[in-house]
């Protein structure tokens, strides 16, 4: 992954979605970049780095990119990014709203997010 790449992501998501108190990461060249910490700084955000070589320190995002490979990614062919990015928006909805999580007591994550059943849990 390249750092204007996710100077670009990370500009985009701020543009879109606000800007965030914290922004975690882990110490790839990429996110300690002067490119990328200096947006971080110019927007006020506290920035937020998992120790060296500790996948560990962030063990729910690893296991979220594993499930997402393995259960999606690996299992299909994309024609194209446009065709990857409509899946992808497809696979979270799903992964958010649909799919029950043992960790969180069979609940979705939105449900535990929003605190109330998602709408079509109940009609199942």
């Amino acid at each position: 992954m390249e750092t204007d790449f996710c100077v670009e992501a990370l500009e985009e998501a701020i543009r879109r979605y606000g800007t965030p108190e914290i922004f975690n990461t882990d110490q790839g060249s990429q996110f300690t970049s002067e490119d990328f910490t200096g947006v971080l700084k110019e927007h006020g955000i506290a920035i937020s780095m998992d120790g060296r070589g500790r996948a560990q320190d962030n063990i729910f995002i690893e296991r979220l990119w594993w499930t997402l490979k393995y259960n999606y990614i690996y299992l299909r062919s994309f024609n194209n990014g446009a065709d990857l990015r409509k899946g992808l928006r497809g696979w979270f909805s799903f992964y958010n709203r649909e799919r029950f999580h043992q960790t969180l007591d069979n609940l979705t994550p939105d449900e535990v997010y929003y605190g109330l059943p998602y709408p079509f849990a109940e009609a199942a």
